[in-house]
């Protein structure tokens, strides 16, 4: 049995590596940095594949798939993607173009890919991370908030057709608020609520995932947060969203 993990070099893709590694599962470790993906490596007691791809690249991603196509693939996490701040006419369109390649296409392609093989085997977990940020507009941060409700729609979509479809095959989607991890370094902010330590976000991810829950929160508040977000007016929560996204500028 392998998982296949993306952006598994830190965060939470990193945690979740370590304890499929103690379910005793063999790991497929995929990001850029491939240090850190043989670091990790080094010190988990399992077999473990290191991939250093940039998966914001189309070509890559059809690459993964044709390299690990007859593996025994159980599980795939896509949880690969960064975000970026500053009001959308001035951030750079070449950021926010591979910020879409990665948080979107890549999740999309290797979700597709994974699924159909999936599939014809009769077994499989998906874990796609998205976001709270997929319940809401996000102002200063709308690239980033529009492809993380890219994938929680794209994965509610394919959970509903696999309801009917395949027992044995399950897609998640995890919708964490804050984790501490290196997110809010690259993005370029501060969070404004207290975050959840990654290894607590990578259990409840896993637990749910095991569950075949369609979507996860890691705490009751996540949920919360959501259920006002989906229920309040659109313009009263982008108002709401401005008014903390704007305090977050270091």
């Amino acid at each position: 049995m392998y998982a296949l993990i993306t952006g598994a070099s830190s965060g939470i893709g990193r945690e979740i590596a370590i304890q499929l590694a103690k379910r005793g599962y063999g790991l497929i470790l995929v990001a850029r940095n491939k240090g850190a993906l043989e670091e990790l490596a080094h010190s988990l007691d399992t077999k473990t594949v290191v991939i250093a791809l940039d998966l914001s690249k189309e070509k890559n991603c059809i690459k993964l798939y044709h390299i690990l196509r007859d593996k025994p693939i159980d599980i795939l996490v896509n949880n690969a993607g960064f975000g970026c701040y500053g009001e959308f006419a001035g951030t750079k369109l070449s950021t926010e173009l591979n910020m879409i390649g990665l948080n979107v296409c890549a999740l999309h392609i290797l979700t597709k890919l994974f699924l159909r093989k999936m599939l014809r085997e009769g077994r499989g977990y998906i874990l796609n991370v998205a976001s709270l940020a997929a319940f809401a507009p996000g102002p200063y941060m709308a690239t980033y908030y529009a492809t993380k409700s890219y994938v929680l729609k794209l994965t509610e979509s394919i959970a509903a057709e696999l309801k009917h479809k395949s027992r044995s095959v399950s897609i998640s989607a995890f919708c964490p608020g804050p984790v501490s991890t290196d997110f809010n370094n690259r993005a370029g902010v501060s969070f404004s609520m207290k975050p959840i330590d990654s290894s607590l976000a990578a259990r409840t991810a896993l637990k749910g995932m095991f569950e075949r829950k369609r979507v996860i929160f890691p705490r009751p508040v996540d949920a919360a947060t959501a259920m006002v977000a989906k229920t309040a007016p659109s313009g009263l929560v982008a108002a709401v969203c401005r008014h903390i996204q704007k305090k977050k500028l270091k």
